[in-house]
């Protein structure tokens, strides 16, 4: 079992929204980073525990838990080309964007801002939300993080 945060705009989409959609599970859409799908397509599993990160806020935190609910699969968009998430190299056969679907397992009612987080630097080590210049909406946790950033909700 691996461990990741997911990053939103919440006025894209926000933990609020994930809340409202059937089953509070919804795709995780729009990912155009190699390296952010490679994570999704090939080391995100079923049941993965996941960080909901509102980003480019006046208060970046993390205000929810959620869980991988889905295997990976092809990000239909990028197919259509009236979409402007259209890849005109990805193909049925070839897809180039994958899509996890992310079921919400809890609302923070205190999210853990990420000036909280950069008070712990040192114990979260390389923890690539606060690493420079990592701009990924999707990245992995490493377990030990991922206990110390709940632990800060105890604190």
């Amino acid at each position: 079992m691996k461990h990741w945060l997911v990053k939103s705009e919440p006025d894209v989409f926000s933990v609020d929204d994930l809340a409202d959609c059937p089953d509070q599970t919804r795709y995780w859409k729009h990912v155009r980073n190699y390296q952010a799908r490679n994570f999704m397509r090939d080391e995100m599993q079923v049941g993965d525990p996941v960080f909901f990160y509102h980003s480019n806020t006046d208060v970046p935190a993390i205000v929810g838990l959620a869980e991988i609910a889905s295997e990976p699969y092809p990000d239909p968009e990028a197919l259509n080309p009236d979409s402007k998430y259209f890849d005109p190299k990805s193909t049925v056969d070839e897809p180039r964007w994958f899509l996890v679907d992310v079921r919400l397992t809890a609302r923070l009612d205190d999210p853990i801002s990420l000036h909280e987080i950069k008070e712990h630097a040192t114990e979260l080590g390389d923890f690539p939300l606060i690493r420079r210049g990592n701009r990924l909406s999707v990245m992995p946790v490493a377990q030990d993080q991922w206990d110390y950033i709940l632990s800060l909700k105890a604190a």
